[in-house]
């Protein structure tokens, strides 16, 4: 039986040993992971993955976190936030290293995810860690050949928590499908007009695809920026069957 062959007899549900083989830093207290998970059935884009860590006393726990690597990528790459009172992110950002070992089950999720089929504009909208799926569908795209155009709102705290930003910068450089905005809510960059605030309706309607040239919207980020940004989506004219919306919680 073929490595892949058994990777497609696997349910997305069985946890799957997994190997630390790359660490690199993402920011301020952001790193990304990459493991080598075997066995495991290639992702889609906007996908996410479960992590389950065992303590030295067995004590077990797992988080989710969603993909950053391409559709189908080997090895596979989560991107991780570290929050302030978490039980498992604390390590994986500050302790886990390479060769070390944890579990991954998955990939999970259906909804949220962008496949090469889809032709159409691509609205994506994130709010913080939120661009870390939405980054997993701009890569996809880019190893392909398609029609769609993507724009890319990117909605930080500070300039300090930017993400993956030399790549996006050289990503819209090289390719006209792509535009990037960045926009800050507590503080700007020095010189930036726009100074720091919260998007609304009427900023998103000249920085997204318009309702008319019918786009997909993939919205990710906190529970409120979600709510708030798909309510602003919606009045703009979009359909709720082409709003795409993953949040998260203070729980992570």
């Amino acid at each position: 039986m073929t490595e892949n062959s058994s990777a497609a007899r696997r349910s997305v549900n069985d946890w799957l040993p997994a190997t630390v083989v790359a660490v690199r830093s993402e920011g301020a207290g952001t790193r990304t992971l990459s493991l080598d998970v075997p066995g495991m059935r290639p992702a889609l884009a906007g996908q996410h993955v479960d992590l389950r860590v065992t303590a030295e006393d067995g004590y077990t726990a797992q988080r989710s976190y969603s993909l950053s690597s391409p559709a189908g990528a080997v090895p596979l790459e989560v991107t991780i936030d570290r929050l302030p009172d978490g039980e498992v992110s604390p390590y994986l950002v500050d302790g886990i290293e390479v060769g070390d070992r944890l579990e991954v089950r998955g990939p999970i999720g259906l909804w949220f995810v962008w496949r090469p089929e889809q032709q159409d504009p691509v609205n994506l909208i994130a709010g913080g860690s939120g661009l870390v799926p939405l980054m997993s569908i701009v890569r996809t795209r880019a190893t392909m050949d398609s029609p769609a155009r993507f724009r890319l709102v990117i909605a930080a705290r500070e300039p300090a928590r930017d993400l993956y930003r030399d790549e996006l910068d050289e990503l819209e450089l090289e390719n006209e499908w792509l535009s990037v905005t960045r926009l800050y809510s507590r503080r700007a960059p020095v010189g930036d007009e726009r100074g720091a605030r919260r998007v609304d309706a009427a900023e998103l309607a000249s920085l997204v695809h318009p309702a008319s040239s019918s786009p997909l919207t993939f919205i990710c980020g906190p529970t409120a920026f979600v709510e708030t940004v798909a309510d602003g989506v919606a009045q703009l004219g979009h359909e709720g069957a082409r709003i795409r919306a993953e949040r998260f919680g203070a729980s992570g």
